[in-house]
């Protein structure tokens, strides 16, 4: 199957170095296996979209060189997907509606890894009863869910346990939004992705999804899960953390995305980014990328 790749950035604020990182490996991978590369602008959580930032986001893009396959997909726009993939998971007992709210769960066990794993209060809540629940979310049924083992590209092999680690986990909110992991899902199915490239911050989540994928019918792509640069508190670089939007010259912040991923520096400076592109697609190697999860930052970003 030719390589379908993406990068998908939420609508909260202008790119940093940590989002260079995601789209320069998701980049070089697609385009080092003559694949395709899309974007899809994940703001499926509206209310924490910012206006003007999509725009903003696929103008950085255009400056840094960036040249993606076919339209922009916005989750926004997707909504009915959503909903018909909870109908399938309604229609197999997959799923149950949660009227638990977050002070009732606040003395969940804690997980190994970190978060709260969801006791299953509500898990005998049958959905026809769901009309007469009033405020209630949806989520996934993991109790009868085998171990979830998967080999990352970069991270090696990877088990979970959903029902020890996680517990039943939630595909639509109580607001009516539907939750990241079933709406990633659906959109990578629907946009036929083979490859999942991005941060070592979603590797805790990827079984969830493949959970999601087999329950509903669809492929499970591979996985390369980059390390994730974090600042001098030993933070990930984000706009929560207050990360530097990205400088408006983009050959530097390129070099410096290409070296914190430790690849093979060019034998001669790149004159500009219409150079720096040919030869890092054609030198990409996913080999050598530092096989941990996190690294600091380099100075300045």
């Amino acid at each position: 199957m030719p390589y379908r790749g993406r990068f998908a950035p939420s609508p909260t604020g202008p790119l940093h170095f940590g989002s260079l990182i995601a789209a320069l490996g998701s980049y070089c991978d697609a385009r080092h296996a003559r694949g395709e590369w899309l974007v899809r602008i994940e703001d499926v959580d509206t209310p924490r979209a910012r206006a003007g930032s999509a725009s903003a986001i696929l103008r950085t893009l255009e400056a840094y060189g960036f040249e993606w396959d076919g339209e922009v997909v916005r989750q926004s726009a997707r909504t009915d997907l959503y909903r018909a993939a909870l109908a399938r998971l309604m229609a197999n007992d997959d799923v149950y509606p949660c009227t638990c709210t977050r002070r009732e769960l606040a003395d969940s066990p804690v997980a190994a890894a970190g978060g709260a794993v969801y006791p299953g209060t509500c898990r005998a809540t049958h959905p026809a009863d769901a009309a007469h629940l009033g405020r209630f979310a949806w989520r996934m049924r993991v109790e009868q869910a085998p171990e979830i083992t998967f080999v990352d590209r970069v991270q090696g092999a990877q088990s979970q346990r959903l029902s020890r680690d996680v517990g039943d986990f939630v595909v639509q909110r109580s607001d009516g939004l539907f939750a990241y992991q079933l709406a990633v899902v659906v959109d990578d199915a629907d946009q036929g992705i083979t490859d999942v490239v991005r941060g070592a911050d979603l590797l805790a989540s990827t079984p969830r999804q493949i959970l999601l994928q087999r329950r509903l019918g669809y492929n499970t792509p591979r996985h390369l899960h980059l390390p994730v640069a974090i600042n001098v508190a030993g933070e990930k670089l984000s706009k929560q953390t207050r990360a530097q939007p990205l400088p408006s010259d983009p050959l530097p912040a390129l070099l410096r995305a290409w070296r914190f991923l430790d690849q093979r520096a060019p034998p001669a400076m790149p004159a500009s980014v219409t150079e720096f592109w040919p030869w890092a697609i054609a030198h990409w190697n996913p080999a050598i990328l530092p096989p941990v999860r996190m690294l600091p930052a380099p100075a300045g970003v």
